[in-house]
């Protein structure tokens, strides 16, 4: 099972409201999962990074930032198309990348719009802790705390052909947050 699906799985939803067990993103023992850290607590933000995306690009598309370090990423579509803002491995981006390709598939992903409904109704809810799957014009937050130990964590889009047109940005991870 892949690391994406172990957290769909986590997922609880109800009456509109839903919540993660973020644990389950760092927990050491989920083999397949590297440790990329876990959904943060939005009362304690260390920084706000403003994120724009649109077709094949994230601006910025570099991030700095501290091991420990709690950020709030405000990412917003400013395209024609839908994409995606996935914090990960490469092995990850992959793996979820063929979800992504089978949602596609099946038309719960169009090119610019998402089908809630059929997502819904296959119960493949794109609700994962460390991505959002945005439509043209949306809005999202992610906040996601860096204290893993995974190297070479990249943030990514996963639609089909999106990182291979160049859609990823690269992550620094540096010291240790105070």
């Amino acid at each position: 099972m892949s690391f994406f699906n172990t957290l769909q799985r986590n997922l609880l939803a109800g009456a509109g409201l839903i919540a993660l067990a973020g644990a389950a993103v760092a927990d050491a023992g989920h083999e397949d999962a590297a440790n990329i850290g876990q959904s943060g607590d939005i009362t304690h933000i260390d920084r706000v990074i403003e994120v724009k995306m649109g077709e094949m690009f994230f601006k910025p598309n570099v991030f700095d930032i501290t091991k420990g370090e709690t950020i709030k990423f405000v990412i917003s579509n400013n395209g024609r198309a839908v994409h995606e803002f996935a914090i990960g491995t490469e092995e990850m981006q992959i793996n979820h990348e063929a979800e992504m390709r089978e949602m596609q598939k099946k038309g719960m992903i169009t090119v610019n719009k998402l089908r809630h409904d059929k997502m819904r109704a296959a119960g493949m809810m794109h609700v994962d802790a460390n991505a959002r799957l945005l439509a043209p014009k949306e809005k999202a937050e992610l906040v996601w705390t860096f204290s893993g130990d995974a190297p070479d964590i990249l943030i990514a889009c996963n639609v089909p052909g999106h990182r291979q047109a160049g859609m990823h940005a690269k992550i620094n991870i540096t010291g240790a947050h105070s």
